[in-house]
C-alpha cells in the first residue's frame, strides 16, 4: 500500500483498518501490520491510498 502526497491526514483510514496498520503524523503512515488487503482504500475521501507492487 502507498499513501499519496495529497493525503491530508484526516484519519479515516486509521479508523477503518482492522489491523491497526495506519497512524497519522501529518499524513497517514503505514506500518508493518499492513496485510495489503486494501480495506482502507475506499474509506479515504481523497483517494490518497493505492495499492503498490511489493
Amino acid at each position: 500500500m502507498q499513501i499519496l502526497s495529497h493525503c491530508v491526514g484526516c484519519g479515516q483510514c486509521v479508523v477503518f483498518c482492522p489491523y491497526n496498520a495506519l497512524s497519522v503524523c501529518g499524513r497517514a503512515v503505514i506500518n508493518n501490520n499492513c496485510q495489503r488487503y486494501g480495506i482502507c482504500i475506499p474509506y479515504c475521501p481523497l483517494g490518497a491510498i493505492m495499492r503498490s507492487e511489493q
